[in-house]
């Protein structure tokens, strides 16, 4: 724990600072003859927030103070360092991430742009897996934790962004376990067919990375259950409503569709200048349609594919040859990557192929443009165009759409969108088209080009109204107050933590007492889960611990568990504490024998145990545990969404089976258990406290079988759930190590071992 602790008021935007951190900064430094100039970035992430933090930095009373650490975009030599850092903190309230130009190169030409943009936009035969830029990939996350954590206030909120930086999370958690992080995936997440391609070891410190923030978004819903299936899969946690209950947190992973700044668009589309710009340019298409698209040169574009779509369109359609022009805007990107070139030839090529088969001395089919449009330009081509055709392969979102709509007052134009774009699952008045079938392309233009005014207007006044209504600011107020929200709820688990006073008080009240309880669950609480129950066994610390504790005649120390007697004789038949087998049928006392808490029947067995066993085998890696008065399906070795699956199936089956028996059904971690009826560990305890009253109780459980455990303890006692989790119990602690180590320390307060009176 920290020194400090946040502290938020219930007015939390006004006292809290917004830690934007992202791969680029929203400026973009260069050299010319060895002086640095400054351009302002573009880009959806730097366009998108920009409204946004121009109202932070006026002091809206909505919006909180931020500040933004990110990489400038060139490698900067010493001497001019603090150059970029004034310019940074007097313009944009930034500060630079200043990384060595081989670094960037492996870093961000090498691993993001490499491995991660091809296989997370499911082009897996592009990606390439090398060491070394797997290597300077964790790097450069190692150097912008740095960064962070040597910026970072204690009322701090951190918004880490995009792939770039997917291992940063954690690595800020481990020096800030307290600190609200937020991380938001502008690209697509894979499906985890796709995800396990990467080698294992990287997968998993990908997805670990990420799990240490405190809430995940993405753009679409599709985008959030891919990654929760690869958290499945990969480390093993299973959501509850987007939520992951890890062992000390629960980390929220939620939806948060991306808007542009509407008003923006919407204003500079209707003013005057713009109004000049588009007569212009109607001068030059006059008595054509014109069709527009705008993209970066990336093969994820589909802009190959949208030209071959206009080829069909063009052989198709000759009564619109000399009556349509496609204006084709490509802005450069990555240009040193050998790919690109040979992506940039073919596309020429084909600009080439089309004019020379359709065009004549007096027509063009195309207007090809390879260079980086003004905000101003973009605008005038969103108002001139009749169809707007954004057709990506893959996308995170593609504000490209939202834009258009956005910069249409006279709500007319025809949106022809991809459905493999984020942005396609809210913009369902578009015309949505399959991108890799190219006749769809053909009979969407003749469709949006032959739309009557009034449809067009009808479809774009709904794009609008919705698009005005979740707009880039809305979209980030959210995330920030989803973040808030978690927030609150971890604050509201760390008052349940057993820390500071809580754990002082409890060992003031064992030390001070003359008779003590204390009920200890097994695997989960004293020991990790191994992947088969036989391999849990307890080491010599455990022993240790126990045997201490179970010296004093002052303590009861009953190890209660879902396990047989005969495994709990095995690991502790030797040791001076009580035993309590299958969840309270079973119970020893020191130095006694077994007995039954009530008489039971295991005939239901005969009729249950087929359906468990055919259960194990269709879930390979299941197996079957039979104790005297229970059966239990356990699946940890099972492939874990398989048998997330598989479990559910079986409760389902077992509910309706099991009706008109005296059974009751239990999920447990990775096993599911069927038991005879009026039997738990929470009556098996009453056993203890009823014959002899004890001034101190303590409870210790990791799973649903120990809640009946604390609810039949009375208020005083101390009962402590492990892992995080909704429960019964007053306190709660992250693992099993924690549960040893306060166990230890009551072992070692205890007073000197004599034999108490009675």
């Amino acid at each position: 724990m920290l020194w400090w602790q946040p502290k938020r008021t219930k007015d939390y935007f006004d006292i809290m600072r917004l830690v934007i951190v992202s791969n680029r900064l929203p400026f973009t430094v260069s050299f010319k003859e060895g002086m640095p100039e400054f351009k302002t970035s573009s880009g959806g992430l730097s366009t998108g927030l920009s409204s946004y933090l121009r109202q932070a930095s006026a002091g809206s009373a909505n919006r909180p103070d931020y500040f933004w650490l990110g990489w400038p975009g060139a490698s900067v030599a010493a001497g001019h360092e603090a150059a970029v850092r004034k310019y940074g903190e007097d313009e944009f309230k930034c500060a630079p991430v200043f990384l060595p130009e081989e670094s960037m190169e492996r870093f961000y030409h090498g691993f993001c742009n490499k491995t991660i943009w091809p296989l997370f936009h499911y082009f897996p035969m592009l990606a390439q897996y090398d060491e070394e830029c797997w290597a300077e990939y964790r790097n450069v996350n190692r150097i912008f934790g740095e960064a962070v954590v040597n910026a970072l206030r204690p009322d701090d909120t951190v918004w880490v962004h995009d792939y770039h930086l997917m291992l940063l999370p954690r690595l800020i958690r481990e020096k800030f376990p307290d600190m609200p992080i937020g991380f938001f995936l502008h690209i697509p997440f894979p499906s985890y067919e796709l995800f396990r391609m990467m080698p294992r070891a990287w997968r998993e410190e990908v997805i670990e990375g990420l799990l240490g923030s405190s809430l995940i978004g993405f753009h679409t819903h599709d985008y959030t259950r891919d990654f929760l299936t690869s958290v499945l899969r990969t480390a093993g946690y299973e959501h509850q409503l987007g939520s992951l209950a890890l062992r000390d947190r629960v980390v929220k992973v939620d939806t948060f569709p991306m808007g542009v700044d509407f008003d923006r668009f919407y204003n500079a589309a209707a003013s005057p200048e713009t109004d000049t710009k588009v007569s212009e340019l109607r001068e030059k298409c006059a008595g054509q349609k014109v069709i527009f698209s705008v993209d970066r040169l990336d093969y994820t574009k589909g802009i190959i594919n949208r030209l071959r779509g206009y080829d069909i369109f063009l052989k198709n359609n000759p009564q619109w040859r000399g009556r349509v022009v496609f204006i084709v805007a490509v802005a450069p990107s990555r240009i040193g990557v050998e790919s690109y070139q040979a992506m940039k030839l073919e596309l020429e090529q084909m600009v080439g192929r089309i004019t020379g088969a359709y065009g004549t001395v007096q027509w063009s089919p195309l207007i090809y443009q390879y260079r980086n449009l003004s905000f101003e330009e973009i605008v005038a081509l969103y108002r001139l165009c009749d169809t707007a055709l954004i057709t990506p392969l893959r996308d995170g979102m593609n504000l490209v759409a939202k834009e258009f709509v956005a910069s249409r007052p006279d709500q007319k134009g025809v949106l022809i969108l991809s459905e493999m774009a984020g942005a396609a699952k809210e913009m369902g008045e578009a015309l949505i088209i399959n991108p890799f079938y190219c006749e769809d392309f053909a009979k969407a233009l003749e469709q949006a080009l032959a739309m009557p005014a009034d449809e067009q207007v009808r479809r774009n006044q709904i794009l609008q109204d919705r698009l005005r209504r979740y707009n880039v600011n809305r979209w980030a107020d959210e995330f920030i107050q989803a973040m808030s929200s978690t927030q609150k709820t971890e604050a509201a688990r760390q008052a349940r933590l057993l820390t500071g006073k809580a754990h002082s008080g409890m060992v003031q009240q064992f030390r001070g007492a003359a008779s003590r309880a204390l009920f200890l669950d097994y695997d989960g609480t004293l020991i990790p889960f191994a992947s088969q129950p036989a391999l849990a066994q307890p080491d010599a610390e455990l022993t240790a611990i126990l045997t201490a504790l179970g010296s004093d005649a002052a303590n009861e120390v009953v190890i209660i568990s879902g396990r047989s007697r005969r495994d709990l004789d095995e690991r502790f038949g030797g040791l001076p504490v009580s035993l309590v087998a299958e969840h309270g049928v079973w119970l020893r006392a020191r130095h006694e024998d077994w007995r039954l808490l009530k008489t039971v029947s295991a005939d239901w067995k005969e009729r249950v145990r087929p359906i468990l066993q055919l259960y194990v085998d269709r879930l390979p890696g299941a197996l079957l545990e039979e104790k005297e008065f229970s059966l239990a399906w356990h699946f940890r070795r099972a492939d874990p969404e398989q048998a997330s699956l598989r479990a559910k199936e079986l409760l389902d089956d077992l509910a309706g089976y099991t009706r008109n028996i005296d059974v009751q059904v239990l999920e447990g971690n990775k096993v599911v258990e069927v038991r005879v009826s009026g039997v738990n560990k929470g009556a098996a305890a009453m056993e203890w406290l009823g014959a002899r009253p004890r001034d101190f109780i303590l409870g210790v459980g990791d799973d649903w079988t120990d809640e009946d455990l604390f609810r039949a303890l009375p208020p005083s006692a101390f009962s402590i759930r492990v892992g995080v989790a909704n429960t019964a119990a007053r306190y709660y602690l992250p693992g099993h190590t924690a549960v040893r180590r306060v166990l230890n320390e009551l072992s070692q307060r205890l007073p000197a071992l004599e034999p108490a009176a009675g």
